[in-house]
């Protein structure tokens, strides 16, 4: 079975939006991990405009206690900034099980490609080892191209993030893409196994596109975020994360 990490990023922007601690992320991450859940995902950003510092350490703890996995995301070159420490500094004091490493900006809305590994691998490599060194898994955001997948195992990554955005959005809009899009998906999941990394997969997951998505040669891990916490407006927080695990079994 596909294991699922809930993305909390939603339920802290909820929270930020007003003063003090409501709703509250760890109570949030012991719901989705009673329904069975098997990892909590966070993506801390320098402009703090959902998951905070102090979020990642109390959801680290958490993850500990249920012995379940925790993934820190976030773009490792993004400088410290007030009280945000800085995404290597915040991974080696919480010691996630993984780390993925996104190249996000602060001017975006959200993750919107994978990196490429011709421009930042070079300085990628000691970022990885320092965090491998740590006992930290690292995967790396990935579009499905067959020579970026290559330079990931080169820089010694563990695993990489498949980045499923269009995939989702050519499912939207039942465009004619669709079967171009997962066929490039499917040859990149076979490649990365041919080359010995992990696959995961996350971005615009939904229990529509999942079912198929799921099938991927390998795939190990999706985080959801986003389309999980819209579900549970309608069916609840236990009972979407009931439906996402229904999506995934195998």
């Amino acid at each position: 079975m596909v294991a699922l990490s809930v993305n909390l990023n939603k339920i802290a922007l909820i929270r930020n939006s007003r003063i003090g601690d409501y709703p509250n992320l760890v109570a949030h991450g012991r719901t989705c991990l009673d329904a069975g859940a098997k990892g909590i995902t966070v993506h801390p950003r320098p402009d703090q405009r959902h998951i905070r510092p102090g979020d990642v350490g109390d959801l680290s703890a958490l993850c500990k206690t249920y012995k379940v996995e925790f993934n820190v995301e976030g773009n490792p070159f993004a400088a410290a900034h007030n009280d945000y420490p800085g995404l290597l500094t915040l991974a080696l004091e919480t010691q996630p099980q993984q780390c993925t490493l996104v190249p996000d900006s602060n001017d975006q809305l959200t993750s919107d490609h994978g990196f490429d590994l011709n421009t930042d691998g070079a300085k990628l490599e000691p970022i990885i080892r320092r965090l491998k060194d740590a006992g930290i898994r690292v995967s790396l955001f990935m579009d499905p191209e067959p020579n970026q997948i290559r330079l990931a195992q080169k820089v010694g990554a563990d695993r990489i993030e498949l980045y499923t955005g269009p995939y989702a959005e050519a499912v939207a809009a039942r465009s004619a893409t669709i079967e171009q899009i997962f066929s490039a998906h499917w040859a990149a999941a076979e490649q990365a196994l041919q080359l010995g990394l992990g696959v995961n997969a996350g971005h615009d997951l939904n229990l529509i596109n999942l079912p198929r998505y799921r099938t991927l040669p390998g795939l190990q891990e999706v985080s959801i975020g986003h389309a999980l916490i819209v579900d549970a407006i309608d069916r609840g927080l236990r009972n979407t994360v009931a439906a996402y695990l229904e999506c995934l079994a195998d």
